[in-house]
């Protein structure tokens, strides 16, 4: 299947991710901030990245900057628990979609809404000339 980098500062975050990815069978490398997740992704090729917005250090939009400075190719699911900042009203995951993110998930999400954004963006990396568009993905209970 497919070969997958999770970039996110929450460990039990990273760990359901993985979970799920690992059971429908992708390989799976896990990074807890945005400079070691440019590092690893600097040292293997990647089908697919999980990215969370707000990490210590080098944030969600400045590691999809420079991913797609190295790969723009490379389909990007961005992830938050805080998707609205309180009092300013910006959308960070709209936001982070407007800016190449093919898709976003809202914390906490169900295990089906995460596979299928996977599916659904790898079923498009394939095939870049077709009209397959992933939105976003609705929030879990």
């Amino acid at each position: 299947m497919a070969r997958i980098l999770i970039i996110d500062d929450d460990r039990a975050v990273q760990a359901t991710i993985r979970l799920l990815l690992e059971r429908a069978g992708h390989s799976v490398v896990v990074a807890s901030d945005g400079r070691n997740g440019i590092a690893i992704f600097e040292t293997g090729e990647f089908d697919l990245l999980f990215l969370d917005i707000f990490m210590p250090g080098m944030d969600g939009f400045e590691t999809m900057r420079v991913v797609h400075q190295q790969q723009p190719l490379v389909p990007i699911i961005v992830i938050s628990g805080n998707p609205i900042a309180s009092g300013s009203g910006a959308d960070f995951l709209t936001m982070a979609t407007r800016l190449g993110a093919v898709s976003s998930l809202q914390k906490p999400f169900k295990p089906a809404a995460l596979l299928a954004a996977v599916a659904g963006c790898l079923d498009a990396a394939k095939s870049p000339s077709s009209a397959v568009t992933v939105g976003d993905v609705a929030p879990g209970p």
